[in-house]
């Protein structure tokens, strides 16, 4: 066994290589004669001999019929047998000549219209990709094929099972972890950064931002802020008592005394304290005022005060191009890549469960609501019918430079091992209708006195 697959090969490689113009042109891989082939072609030789074999079977009844009705006198019988022979062997003849003439030359004679398919393979390419084009790829034919399936309703179904929601849900996580192994972080993180940049340089930020400090001043929002703030100072400024007068000694004059200095610091301290302690225990104190008035003029000088949209504007750019800045912006790629990755790998994470949720809400709907059928329907053949009207001639040019870079000669052999055990049977027909009409003919003939 295994030196019969040697030798068949063998002999495909060598008919992987055949002469062409006194070179060798190498036959597609695709065409190399497989095992499977070699027993259709051995298929094809068994049927070639039955058809043959029933050719000289007719040709020795119709020599025994003639020679029965000239040296045995035999009567009208051997006259009607020989009819059906001569018939039958016209009829096996002619179909020998139709079958072989597709694949080669009959006896090797030059006759006109033989050897079809080593001879017009380039054009039966093309008509093949024409035929393949106007008939399967027509839009018309596209859009019908496709509305007579229901894939709306179809795909509906089928993501509606709990099983193929799931399937989907963790092929969809397989192919998001790939997608994002494969891209590298570098060039993400530049991308990200600069789309960030390029976006925030973009968009005036003064006027949105005063907009939001209005609406923050107007409805109160604030002032939990200056709260905390008066909290926080007075409660430094208890703990730090010392720090204060130590600041304010250390500003004064050299020529001033040191007891007057301290005084200076103690009042400065107290008088200090004295106000912070107001400013957060009374709500109406008069700083709280001015510190409304302020945020309120502010708010309004960043809508419509150019001066001040100018420098917030040259604040932000400022920001954006430090160093900091731009490693926190592309840092952020890493921080969602893997949140993305960890969520994708846990069957029980929310996003998980969401898309799952999702697929069976959409499969539920699909199969039940007849208007999101043919939403979805229009859509996929609508993209469908796009590739096709967009790319039909690359496709049929596939199919016409693909059969004319093959052989023509290994092509007859190809397809000859394909079909021609079903061609064989033409001949056997075309004996055995030759014969039937060489009979009727003859009896036809006896019956009317011809």
């Amino acid at each position: 066994m295994h030196r019969d697959r040697t030798e068949i090969a063998q002999r495909s490689h060598s008919h992987a290589s055949v002469s062409r113009g006194g070179r060798q042109a190498r036959v597609p891989d695709t065409f190399v004669f497989s095992a499977a082939d070699e027993e259709r072609r051995r298929g094809v030789r068994r049927m070639k001999a039955t058809a043959t074999g029933l050719l000289v079977l007719v040709a020795l009844v119709y020599v025994f019929a003639k020679w029965a009705q000239q040296d045995w006198g035999a009567g009208g019988w051997a006259a009607y047998v020989a009819a059906a022979a001569e018939a039958g062997m016209v009829g096996a003849l002619a179909d020998w000549f139709a079958v072989t003439a597709l694949f080669r030359r009959p006896l090797g004679l030059p006759i006109p219209h033989t050897a079809i398919i080593p001879t017009k393979k380039d054009q039966l390419g093309v008509s093949l990709g024409e035929f393949v084009g106007e008939n399967f790829l027509s839009p018309d034919v596209v859009r019908a094929r496709l509305h007579a399936l229901g894939i709306g309703r179809r795909l509906g179904a089928w993501l509606a099972e709990p099983a193929h929601a799931d399937r989907v849900t963790a092929e969809l996580a397989t192919a998001l972890r790939g997608a994002l192994t494969v891209l590298r972080d570098s060039d993400v993180q530049a991308v990200v950064g600069e789309v960030i940049t390029r976006r925030a340089e973009a968009v005036e930020i003064a006027p949105g931002v005063g907009k939001t400090l209005e609406r923050i001043v107007v409805d109160g929002g604030h002032r939990r802020v200056v709260d905390l703030v008066c909290v926080k100072a007075h409660d430094w400024l208890v703990t730090h008592a010392d720090s204060i007068s130590d600041a304010v000694q250390g500003g004064a004059p050299g020529w001033t005394p040191r007891f007057v200095d301290r005084k200076v610091g103690e009042r400065v301290y107290k008088e200090l304290l004295r106000f912070v302690t107001e400013m957060r225990d009374m709500p109406d104190h008069p700083a709280r005022g001015a510190v409304d008035r302020f945020l309120t003029d502010f708010a309004a000088d960043l809508q419509s005060d150019t001066e001040t949209r100018l420098r917030v504007e040259r604040l932000k750019s400022e920001i954006l191009a430090r160093d900091e800045i731009q490693d926190v912006i592309a840092s952020a790629w890493t921080a969602i890549r893997t949140m993305i990755i960890s969520a994708a790998e846990d069957e029980q994470s929310e996003l998980r469960l969401r898309v799952r949720a999702s697929l069976l809400s959409l499969g539920a709907r699909l199969a039940t609501d007849g208007r999101l059928q043919a939403k979805v329907e229009g859509w996929i053949e609508g993209a469908l019918v796009y590739v096709v009207t967009t790319y039909r001639a690359e496709v049929t040019s596939l199919i016409t430079d693909t059969v004319a870079s093959w052989d023509a000669e290994h092509t007859s052999r190809k397809i000859e091992a394909h079909i021609g055990r079903d061609l064989q049977f033409i001949r056997i027909n075309g004996t055995v209708v030759g014969a039937l009409a060489g009979l009727l003919i003859h009896t036809a003939s006896t019956a009317f006195g011809a």
